[in-house]
């Protein structure tokens, strides 16, 4: 007890240090697996700059996205709040009669939460939450966007959605070359060398579309991954090379930090949109199934903070959180208050060294279109070591206790009914919150 108080007031004291707000950067990977990155223990991956960041700062072990698909956990990480609670419950697409969410127009985003602390911000990458006025970059708050509109990709080289060209430097149409996880790293690099100079701090959004599918490394790191894991099939073998390529940009963006003397003064978050996609090879490690699914592997997600002098390198903390608590902490790191009406709680405590956390329901959301869905909703909330999952909306819900059971393989509503009951009342409640938002 007496260590832990010590180590503590240690980095409080290093807190009070900070003679200003910290830059901050957000780096976001796109349908990152839980596993898929070397520090976890994975044998088969090489990433040195993700594991940097890991033996640098604090291991969120329990950190869940706010949903198993992109556009409403972009929404939750930028507004704080439920995906739903800002109408975004489902993927925001660029065909009319396949998109399932529209940004609200009251919903308040990170970088105007950061105005009263003077914070010049950015989001360099992919944006997904509008294809235009009054739903892109410019018009919610961020002081310059450098990257793509739209959901994924149909190429990485092309950089096309369908035909259309996302890219946008500001307002203005672009039509850069080269592989996109390249071109987003070097416009990084480009904005952080900018705002070095600069008196006021900054705010870095990094959203890589990477490793969402269509999966493209370049040939030279397909070919290195081929020769170092000949043992692998083909659709894990491009998959590990696409994330050691999205490595090494990550690699770089710290490196121009290290370069500019920017490190100790800048908080880095590293976590994904949603649990890997099986489809394409993804390692979601000991959690079951992935991406566009309620079950632990859609949802849990890799999580590290690195902040010198206040997060204790090589940390971890067992609290859970979620993309939506990455506003209040920033916030309250900044010295800014959030809406009233968030849902995100800050773990700035935690960063600190405190492992306690208040006890509180998660909820989750995804509305999808489609024969498996039909523009319903799927669903699950999380109440202590217990979880009701709604998979399917035309299969039966599920009860698990992820304490004694966290792969969910159990499934116990008929030997728990009272909890079930409980469950399936408070999931009733949040489904009934969200009517309140419209979504189109």
């Amino acid at each position: 007890m007496r260590l832990l108080l010590t180590s503590v007031l240690l980095l409080s004291s290093a807190l009070l240090a900070h003679s200003s707000p910290p830059n901050i950067i957000v780096i976001l990977a796109d349908d990152l697996g839980r596993a898929d990155y070397s520090a976890f223990g994975t044998p088969d991956i090489r990433t040195p700059h993700i594991d940097r960041l890991f033996a640098e700062g604090m291991d969120l072990k329990n950190f869940r996205a706010n949903c198993c698909v992109c556009s409403p956990t972009r929404a939750s990480l930028l507004t704080g709040r439920y995906p739903d609670r800002v109408g975004v419950p489902g993927v925001i697409r660029d065909k009319e009669e396949n998109s399932w969410g529209n940004l609200s127009d009251d919903a308040v985003l990170i970088p105007q939460m950061l105005k009263p602390a003077g914070y010049h911000s950015a989001i360099v990458g992919k944006w997904h939450l509008g294809l235009e006025s009054p739903d892109t970059p410019m018009d919610r708050g961020f002081d310059h966007f450098h990257g793509f509109l739209g959901d994924m990709m149909d190429d990485y080289w092309t950089h096309l959605r369908n035909g259309h060209n996302f890219m946008r430097k500001d307002r203005e149409v672009i039509n850069p070359e080269g592989h996109a996880t390249d071109i987003f790293t070097q416009w990084a690099q480009d904005y952080i060398t900018e705002r070095a100079t600069a008196t006021q701090p900054f705010f870095l959004y990094l959203a890589y579309n990477a490793p969402h599918d269509p999966v493209q490394p370049p040939p030279d790191w397909l070919e290195k991954v081929k020769k170092r894991e000949p043992q692998l099939d083909e659709k894990r073998t491009k998959l590990v090379a696409f994330i050691e390529h999205l490595d090494d940009g990550i690699g770089r963006v710290l490196g121009t930090l290290d370069q500019l003397k920017l490190t100790d003064d800048t908080l880095v978050i590293f976590t994904s949109d949603n649990g890997g996609l099986l489809n394409s090879g993804a390692n979601n490690g000991p959690w079951r199934s992935g991406k566009t699914h309620m079950y632990e592997g859609g949802l849990r997600v890799a999580c590290a903070v690195r902040w010198p002098g206040v997060v204790k390198p090589g940390s971890s903390s067992p609290i859970h959180a979620t993309s939506m608590d990455i506003a209040a902490t920033v916030c309250e790191i900044a010295g800014t208050t959030p809406p009233a009406v968030i849902e995100g709680r800050s773990f700035l405590q935690a960063l600190k060294g405190d492992p306690k956390a208040a006890d509180r329901d998660l909820y989750f959301v995804r509305r999808e279109g489609g024969p498996a869905y039909m523009g319903l909703t799927i669903q699950s909330l999380i109440h202590g070591p217990w979880k009701i999952v709604h998979d399917s909306p035309f299969a039966p819900l599920e009860l698990y206790n992820l304490e004694n059971d966290p792969k969910e393989e159990q499934e116990l509503s008929k030997k728990a009914p009272k909890v079930f009951q409980e469950l399936r009342t408070a999931l009733q409640a949040e489904v009934q919150k969200a009517g309140k938002t419209p979504w189109q």
